[in-house]
């Protein structure tokens, strides 16, 4: 009986080691000693060639100097820029976002106003313009409905440029910031219940309860305060008193599923907006 054995190539050769066997297992050998030979000397120029690469010098920064102290703003672009380099980088902020109404307003650029409430620069560039063309003494404000048109026009800059038209009419300001606040992601008062604002009787009861705000939307609503409460001021020339201000202010203060619950909701949110107006305008 012939032994059969099984070459490292997986030829089978005759156990007697001789004749066409034999010559294919020497093939099968010198075919895989060349497969070696050529891995190993690919390998050696690899490495040679990663010899030859330059080192690079990674070290401390030096001679340093501090130019200037530049700020990002939302609507305005980079601050702060020196003269030499205003060409080199545009003017005008990219959006953060495809639109600037119906976002969180964590996402958003925020500024301080005059109380230190840090609220989306947005509201700060209406409430600016809104005071500059005389809006807090507008008949009505906040309560007469704008031109649909021009609306959309602002919004569509607002969004686009993160600038307001010029010539937009004070009305039309207001509706924003009335928008603005309407289309949040979450109403600033949906985080209080309407049965804990309806167990408030007292002003300080009102005053304590909005404590329990997160600080965001604890930061909105003092804002929005304010801003009524500057309006109040106006009354003679406005005929918006704290009562019809927050009247028009509470709906879009809430945004409650159940229509009914809401309804009521923004009633007990309005009484809630008046005695806060009344508490900062004698402070």
């Amino acid at each position: 009986m012939s032994e059969v054995a099984v070459a490292p190539c997986g030829c089978r050769a005759n156990g007697k080691r001789g004749g066409k066997g034999e010559v294919e297992e020497r093939q099968c050998q010198i075919s895989l000693i060349t497969l070696l030979a050529a891995t190993f000397k690919k390998s050696m120029a690899h490495c040679q060639l990663r010899e030859e690469e330059p080192a690079i010098d990674i070290s401390w920064p030096s001679e340093v100097h501090h130019i200037a102290h530049v700020t990002f703003d939302r609507f305005h672009g980079f601050l702060g820029l020196p003269v030499e380099f205003e060409l080199q980088v545009p003017r005008q902020a990219p959006s953060a976002s495809l639109n600037v109404f119906g976002i969180s307003p964590e996402s958003m650029q925020c500024g301080y106003d005059s109380k230190g409430n840090s609220v989306p620069t947005i509201l700060l560039l209406m409430q600016q313009r809104l005071c500059s063309q005389g809006g807090l003494k507008a008949e009505g404000i906040f309560r007469i409905n704008p031109e649909n048109e021009q609306e959309k026009e602002a919004r569509q800059q607002l969004s686009k440029l993160g600038v307001l038209p010029d010539g937009i009419d004070v009305h039309c300001l207001a509706s924003l910031i009335k928008a603005w606040f309407r289309e949040l992601p979450e109403g600033v008062m949906d985080s209080l219940s309407p049965g804990q604002v309806l167990q408030c009787e007292t002003e300080e009861d009102y005053s304590e309860l909005v404590k329990l705000l997160p600080p965001t939307q604890n930061a909105l609503l003092n804002w929005a305060v304010e801003l009524m409460a500057d309006v109040v001021e106006e009354e003679n020339s406005n005929k918006m008193n704290a009562r019809n201000i927050a009247m028009v202010f509470a709906p879009n203060m809430t945004q409650l599923l159940d229509p009914l619950t809401s309804l009521i909701h923004a009633v007990q949110v309005m009484n809630l907006l008046k005695a806060l107006i009344l508490k900062s305008l004698r402070e």
